[in-house]
């Protein structure tokens, strides 16, 4: 997708901070950080979102969630907890349009959620 950042960023056409890369999947620091560890966890096959997701693709989802444990044991957040987030379209907060999972640690979360 010419048009979407985090292609761009996958293709290495924009920086990131990249901490995670592989042939399915890209991790990279969020630029506007919400606690000490934000990093946001990305297939590099372009899926708009949740909705958009297909039979075929559950393996990709789940080493997206094997990639995300393993960040959170290298980040060091693993053993305190740490939050995954999904966002899925305008109401569910999703900002840039290719699925992507929020890592978020390194303090305690708030709640309530919403």
């Amino acid at each position: 997708m010419d048009d979407c950042i985090f292609c761009r960023i996958s293709a290495g056409e924009l920086p990131a901070e990249i901490v995670h890369s592989d042939n399915e999947i890209m991790a990279f620091r969020d630029i506007n950080p919400v606690a000490p560890t934000h990093i946001l966890i990305i297939p590099r096959k372009h899926i708009p979102s949740n909705r958009e997701i297909q039979p075929g693709d559950e393996p990709l989802l789940g080493r997206l969630f094997v990639v995300a444990r393993d960040l959170a044991v290298m980040e060091g957040i693993d053993a305190q907890g740490y939050r995954l987030i999904l966002n899925t379209g305008d109401h569910g907060g999703q900002v840039v349009y290719h699925l992507h999972l929020h890592l978020i640690g390194g303090q305690a979360m708030q709640h309530p959620m919403g």
